[in-house]
């Protein structure tokens, strides 16, 4: 009699583990673009707080939304950085790049995503793609810059915007931080031992855009990353065409390019001088 009941508690126990996975499952499967895209709409500051001079622009996409951004000029340019931000907050929560690029001599667009900041819209995986190429026409087609002066900059998820934006256009240079190889294969590191490579609706695949691009490539990556494990930065980097840079820096995902801001701005120097070569 022990044995049966003590059977059947076990049974009982199995039965609440597979429903409570199930009910996990189901939680990560329903919320999916709630985890993804973290966006702020509220501005909490603008490139004159640190002391740049800037255009508040309005960029058309290509299903009739209007997103939010800034031009942020520099005199002479050697080249204008078109930047793709990662999955949280907006355009106000990127100004210590913003300062960072205008040193190098950039002039730089910043945009929202539909959904974020003062931008039309919510967000998709198809629709961030719409929207890197409107700031990419806006650029070349109201703003007459060639081609050839752009520069595409992604971080975290902007980078698979940015790398599928190239992989559509042909820019001077590809630069690509802090980037993932898929968001499946991200997934399956984040939320190991669950099954979740398989319930994952977004593919943001950056192997498969690299495969692609046409252009020198930058990539940089921190051993300290605490969201996109390192070896996510070397695969992208295996992936991408020659002629290609890989820079490892340190710091968090969110803070690797300002503590370790002297090699960052050294990598990108260099890498900008390789362009103009």
């Amino acid at each position: 009699m022990a044995l049966g009941r003590l059977m059947s508690l076990l049974a009982t126990l199995a039965a609440a583990g597979a429903l409570g996975l199930v009910a996990v499952l189901a939680m990560l499967w329903l919320g999916q673009s709630a985890m993804v895209y973290l966006p702020a709409q509220s501005l909490d500051a603008e490139p004159g707080t640190v002391g740049l001079a800037y255009q508040d622009v309005r960029i058309p996409t290509a299903d009739d939304l209007l997103l939010h951004g800034w031009l942020v000029p520099a005199h002479d340019a050697r080249a204008t950085l078109l930047f793709c931000h990662g999955n949280a907050g907006n355009i106000s929560h990127r100004l210590e790049s913003l300062a960072l690029f205008h040193a190098l001599g950039l002039s730089t667009l910043v945009f929202d995503y539909r959904g974020y900041g003062e931008s039309q819209g919510r967000p998709s995986e198809a629709g961030t793609y719409l929207d890197a190429r409107g700031a990419w026409d806006y650029l070349t087609r109201r703003r007459g810059v060639p081609e050839h002066q752009i520069v595409i900059f992604g971080r975290s998820l902007g980078a698979a915007v940015a790398s599928r934006l190239a992989s559509e256009v042909r820019p001077r240079g590809l630069i690509l931080e802090s980037a993932f190889s898929s968001a499946p294969t991200l997934a399956a590191d984040l939320y190991r031992p669950l099954p979740v490579r398989w319930l994952v609706r977004f593919r943001y695949d950056n192997l498969a855009h690299l495969s692609r691009v046409k252009a020198p490539v930058l990539v940089i990556h921190s051993r300290d990353d605490e969201i996109v494990p390192f070896r996510h930065g070397q695969a992208v980097y295996a992936a991408a065409p020659e002629p290609k840079t890989f820079v490892s820096i340190r710091g968090g995902h969110n803070d690797g390019f300002l503590i370790s801001r002297r090699v960052y701005l050294d990598a990108l120097a260099r890498f900008l001088r390789s362009l103009a070569r």
